[in-house]
């Protein structure tokens, strides 16, 4: 099927027709108000002015058959001549068979009434007039017919009133609703204002919430949370990248100052010594760079590969590398758990918490992992110093560090834990520490086991 082409003429006349239409909520608001108005105001008043000539029509028509039914009477008494005594009456006495006139007053004379059974309305000499018949006795008809014209004089000055009340009524609704919508707006008027004024460089700056506690207020109570977030966000990052490029910069401090040191003093350093120091260093660069992309990907949220990983062979493989350390690992409460997710991210957080523990613990470490309740359970336990309950949301900030001089030394970044809990909340779960029975630190890791 082709579609229909617009062409230049075509689109710049639906342009212009969109650049016409009201883009304020306030004239929408207002012209929208109007037009229900209008046309609710309209029909009633065809409605009404209908319903009051069917009533006046009505109520001639009673009155007229009640008159009729006086003259007819006094036709049977008095005889046909009674008709032509009447003055302001038209009237006339017809023979029912041969439809010829018997008798009629003066102002009925010449003229030719239909013969009805029910009311009718139609016209004499071109004014409307209600013809009604009544029974007059011997098969004769009598014949009134009353005038119309007060009764649509009324109506006439009714819908003369109407149309001039309408859309007087409408003009007020329009600007009742112009100022009662405008009234309302105003807070989002100074809203807009404070959001267009607030950059990258104040987002401490918040709008104004209106004390009316209406969709409004909730509008601005909602926007002020998000630009809390924001705020948040925007300090955290600021900070994150300060602690990135002051970690960064150690490792390439050190590098510079013992190469500076071998070119001025050669004597002082050897390739070996120098080629030892700049390896180290590397190392924990390129370490410091793999933490830094893998909570940039996290940050991302990216979706994490779903595949059956059994937690307990993880377990055992750190359990084994501490030993290769030289570590004392208890393993014993390693048991059976699956789990669906990364097996190379969940080796990680499995890697990330061993060597927190080896780098606190006193003497051993204790690894297990279970399933209960369709969860997957992994716990590490060290015997070292634990982790103070005023610090334990803490440590899993990034480049937190709680004994600093320690854990330089021992080659921390302050980032193993930052990716240990961005990853198991990744995969659907939580991660606490708490005091371990060993006198040490227990982290706690809770994942949904494979279904």
């Amino acid at each position: 099927m082709v579609e229909p082409s617009v062409d230049g003429a075509g689109a710049d006349a639906v342009g212009a027709r969109r650049r016409m239409r009201p883009r304020s909520v306030r004239a929408r608001a207002t012209l929208g108000a109007v037009a229900v108005v209008l046309a609710a105001l309209v029909a009633g008043a065809a409605i009404f002015a209908a319903s009051l000539g069917a009533s006046l029509e009505a109520s001639v028509a009673r009155s007229g058959e009640l008159r009729a039914e006086e003259l007819a009477t006094r036709v049977e008494a008095e005889g046909p001549a009674v008709l032509g005594q009447l003055e302001d009456e038209i009237a006339q006495l017809v023979d029912e068979e041969s439809g010829s006139v018997l008798a009629a007053t003066e102002d009925a004379e010449g003229l030719d009434l239909p013969a009805v059974d029910d009311p009718v309305r139609t016209r004499l000499d071109g004014d409307p007039v209600l013809v009604v018949a009544e029974d007059a006795g011997e098969d004769r008809v009598l014949l009134l017919a009353t005038p119309l014209e007060d009764e649509q004089e009324a109506v006439a000055t009714v819908v003369g009133m109407l149309a001039v009340a309408v859309p007087l009524l409408a003009a007020v609704v329009g600007a009742t609703t112009w100022l009662v919508v405008g009234r309302a707006l105003r807070p989002v008027d100074r809203i807009r204002s404070e959001v267009d004024a607030i950059t990258g460089d104040r987002l401490d700056r918040r709008v104004p919430v209106p004390a009316s506690g209406d969709e409004i207020a909730a509008l601005a109570t909602t926007m002020n949370r998000m630009l809390d977030r924001l705020d948040d966000a925007a300090r955290a990052q600021r900070r994150f990248v300060s602690d990135a490029s002051h970690e960064l910069r150690s490792p390439l401090a050190t590098i510079r100052q013992h190469a500076e040191l071998a070119a001025a003093h050669p004597a002082t350093t050897s390739t070996e010594e120098l080629a030892q120091i700049v390896h180290e260093e590397g190392l924990r660069l390129q370490g410091l760079v793999d933490a830094l992309l893998t909570l940039a990907r996290l940050d991302e949220g990216a979706p994490i590969a779903a595949h059956p990983v059994d937690l307990d062979d993880l377990a055992l493989a750190e359990a084994a590398r501490l030993r290769g350390l030289g570590v004392r690992v208890d393993a014993s409460g390693i048991g059976p758990a699956r789990v669906d997710g990364d097996e190379r991210m969940l080796g990680q957080v499995l890697r990330n918490l061993a060597e927190n523990a080896r780098r606190h613990a006193a003497g051993g470490v204790a690894i297990a992992v279970s399933e209960r309740d369709g969860w997957a359970l992994v716990t590490v336990d060290d015997d070292g110093a634990g982790v103070p309950e005023a610090e334990r949301e803490r440590v899993f900030e990034r480049f937190v560090r709680l004994d600093e001089a320690r854990a330089r030394e021992a080659g921390g970044s302050g980032l193993g834990l930052a990716i240990v809990r961005g990853i198991v909340q990744a995969h659907g779960g939580s991660i606490a520490v708490d005091a371990s029975p060993r006198g040490g630190a227990r982290f706690s890791v809770r994942l949904p086991s494979a279904g």
